[in-house]
């Protein structure tokens, strides 16, 4: 019988079977449970080098701490993998991201240890402190922990969070796993002033000294304590950023040492009140390739785990996040009043093109959309053209700032939403489902979606013509299916419709790049002698009325499709439209239908909500029979 890789991992059904091994077999648990997420995410993609730099701090937490009575709270939960791994999903890991499988990310309805549902950054110590705040109202002695990475601190929602604990005095600690990068390196004066603290040998040096000497003296250990912060702020010239918000500061420590953190962890359960462990860990620990190159390896696709290769993806079309990048460097080139913009990814939106050709030009603002939003206003409102480029699903965290700093000045700011639609196996967090119904309902607003890349690229230079004011432009994550996109400049029409195919029997009206899926839809009708007319909408707002008046004069039968929610959408503002002019048009609306859609590939998500192709033909198919 073959030999198991992973014996003590593999008898761990819960953490409760964690906490029956001693304290020296933990060395061995952190070696599996890192060596079992190198194998599996070699072989099935996934968030790679965070989940390897918090294994030990896992395991640690979950040997300190009762869960799930005691609650853990991972923010954002791209570290997640070896919390899973512990609480019963070993056997489950293999389905990971996919299709019917579990989460990549915590939660609440997958395990009964995944304390609160994460994918946005930054709500970690919200969340945990209104656990901590529930368990002081009813009189239980659950210990509650948030686990936020120093990028994820930088969030605005963070301080907020921490502001109220810091009054509060409920049984919080906050776990801020330091490793100087979230998916790009961390920027911003919170990431230097937690570089200074890590920097100062000598009080770390003088703290250990002192917590190992008062050890079996608790009384001088107390006095320890209470004076901590005199002590720290003599010797670091500067007082704590943490205890001056109320928190008790621990640290830093060595998050790698399982033995350590385990010790600390267990002191800090019996110290009440809001309390700070700074833990410093390397994104990426134990595998080479992740070490050196922590922003490719934090989630890096198909590799090979005994060379570090990674495998090559099969040729395509270049991306409309490469299109954007490579489009936005040559605009600015020509137009010095261009800048730009991203909260926290500029790998990921391809801003880092600019910002290696016009650094001054091009700026990171750490995790803070609504303050890259409002940032890019106060650009606008002193001459600058800003292009504000935000992740759909994380623009949902702007919305106020585009209302009230952005459309109701009516400044010019092109707002870039990548991602936009569902993006696949990270699921209902990340899916770019709402910005169109939440932008059209908003004054003073162009809603623009281009079906390839050299449509983007017209786009983009549209919307920094002189002409122009607030421009939303939404376009999905990968291929752009535009070889040739590099067209020269062009202006599009705003509100114009483009046909792509005329045909008398049904009319399909389709909005950005599901409008491919359309025109496969046209093409197989075509085939069978159903004729369609097909119109790339181009603009949810303002709508081309002339196009829809004609559609409504000449078909009864209509179909929008749209990678976004029905709800709010293109569809409803095609509805909207017939019904107050009065057509007789039979509406079928396609796109995100009104509930929370799961992960899986695009294509496997876009047919079970049934707007692929197939989806298309067959809603044409029905609606011409009568029964749509």
């Amino acid at each position: 019988m073959q030999q198991s890789n992973y014996p003590l991992l593999e008898a761990i059904g819960s953490p409760q079977d964690l906490k029956q091994l001693r304290p020296e077999q933990l060395l061995e648990v952190c070696r599996e449970v890192r060596d079992f997420i190198i194998e599996a995410v070699s072989e099935n993609p996934g968030h790679f080098g965070a989940s390897l730099g918090v294994v030990e701090l896992t395991v640690a937490l979950h040997y300190a701490y009762s869960a799930p009575y005691d609650k853990l709270v991972w923010d954002v939960g791209h570290q997640a993998y070896a919390h899973k791994l512990l609480t019963g999903r070993l056997r489950q890991f293999a389905s990971n991201r996919h299709y019917g499988g579990i989460s990549g990310f915590p939660r609440m309805a997958e395990s009964e240890y995944d304390a609160f549902g994460t994918g946005h950054s930054s709500t970690s110590i919200s969340a945990a402190l209104g656990m901590a705040v529930a368990a002081k109202l009813q009189g239980e002695d659950r210990h509650v922990v948030a686990i936020i990475g120093d990028g994820a601190m930088a969030g605005g929602m963070a301080f907020e969070g921490m502001n109220n604990a810091g009054i509060e005095q409920a049984n919080l600690l906050v776990v801020l796993n330091d490793n100087n990068i979230a998916i790009d390196p961390s920027v911003g004066a919170l990431s230097e002033y937690l570089t200074r603290i890590t920097a100062s040998r000598v009080y770390n040096r003088v703290k250990e000294k002192v917590w190992q000497k008062t050890q079996r003296f608790k009384p001088i250990r107390l006095f320890f304590q209470n004076t901590g912060i005199a002590i720290k702020s003599s010797i670091l010239r500067q007082s704590n950023l943490f205890e001056a918000l109320g928190f008790r500061y621990f640290g830093p420590v060595d998050g790698h040492d399982v033995g350590k953190l385990v010790k600390t962890l267990e002191m800090l359960r019996r110290i009440p009140g809001p309390k700070l462990l700074h833990v410093l860990t390397v994104k990426g620990k134990g595998y080479a390739p992740a070490e050196e190159d922590q922003t490719l390896w934090h989630a890096p696709g198909l590799f090979d785990r005994s060379t570090g290769l990674r495998r090559p993806a099969a040729e395509q079309a270049p991306t409309y996040q490469h299109v954007f990048g490579a489009t936005l460097v040559e605009l600015a080139e020509r137009n010095p009043s261009i800048v730009g913009i991203t909260p926290a990814m500029p790998t990921g939106s391809s801003l880092n093109l600019m910002m290696e050709q016009m650094p001054d030009r091009a700026f990171d603002v750490g995790i803070a959309e609504q303050h890259a939003v409002t940032f890019a206003a106060g650009l606008a409102a002193a001459g600058k053209i800003p292009f504000c480029c935000v992740y759909s699903t994380f623009m949902q965290r702007g919305y106020d700032s585009i209302i009230h700093d952005v459309a109701l000045q009516n400044l010019h700011v092109v707002i870039c939403l990548d991602r936009a639609g569902l993006t696949g196996e990270d699921g209902a967090t990340h899916h770019g489902a709402y910005d169109v119904a939440y932008l059209r309902c908003i004054p003073n607003v162009v809603v623009a979606a281009p079906m390839d890349g050299a449509e983007l690229r017209r786009m983009m230079y549209t919307a920094q013509l002189p002409a122009q004011r607030t421009f939303a432009i939404r376009y999905p994550r990968g291929s752009c299916l535009s070889p040739a996109w590099r067209q020269p400049f062009a202006e599009v029409e705003v509100g114009k419709a483009r046909r792509l195919r005329s045909g008398g029997d049904i009319a399909l009206l389709s909005l950005g790049h599901v409008g491919h899926a359309a025109a496969e839809a046209a093409r197989r009708l075509a085939l069978e002698g159903i004729e369609a007319l097909h119109l790339d909408m181009r603009f949810a707002k303002p709508l081309d009325e002339e196009a829809l008046a004609e559609v409504g004069r000449t078909h009864t039968c209509v179909i929008t499709v749209e990678d976004g929610a029905i709800a709010g959408g293109l569809g409803s503002a095609a509805a909207e439209f017939f019904a107050e002019r009065g057509y007789p048009v039979q509406l079928v609306r396609l796109g995100i239908p009104d509930r929370f859609v799961g992960h899986g590939t695009v294509a496997q998500l876009q047919a079970e909500c049934g707007f692929d192709a197939e989806g298309v033909y067959r809603a044409a198919k029905r609606l011409l029979a009568g029964r749509g």
